[in-house]
């Protein structure tokens, strides 16, 4: 949950979009700034498993209590999961930067209909429009009983 709330608070640093009247959806502005915030997303996150790898080298430490020696192993296992699901997150930013690249941004994979720029400013990475992903949000947890 930290890493989510994390995850929120570095995209409220960009200024929102302001779409001009009768301007096409995903036009050349629009996909630029998108690409801003996911460059900078991944900066942010790229900057965090430098800290993590600088964190762990001087942190590392041999210490003769098995109970202390296990609370460090228990806190770098955490940031190495908290890295691990980043490291996710990063290959999923390159994959939403290909889309733009590729003229595919900001449409619903599942519909095609426009994601909508409040929502795609609030995900980025999102590939399914509101109504898809609360129906696939839906099936998942009816599968999961």
């Amino acid at each position: 949950m930290a890493a989510k709330q994390k995850e929120t608070e570095s995209l409220k640093t960009f200024t929102p979009y302001v779409a001009k009247k009768g301007e096409a959806y995903m036009n050349e502005d629009q996909k630029n700034h998108f690409r801003q915030i996911l460059y900078s997303w991944k900066s942010e996150l790229m900057q965090e498993v430098d800290r993590t790898v600088s964190h762990m080298k001087d942190e590392a430490a041999n210490f003769p209590d098995p109970a202390d020696r296990a609370t460090q192993e228990e806190e770098f296992s955490l940031e190495l999961r908290t890295r691990d699901r980043e490291r996710k997150l990063i290959k999923k930013i390159d994959a939403t930067l290909d889309l733009i690249d590729e003229d595919d941004y900001g449409f619903c994979d599942t519909c095609g209909v426009e994601i909508g720029i409040k929502r795609l400013e609030a995900r980025p990475t999102a590939t399914l429009c509101i109504d898809c992903k609360t129906l696939d949000e839906i099936k998942e947890r009816q599968e999961r009983g």
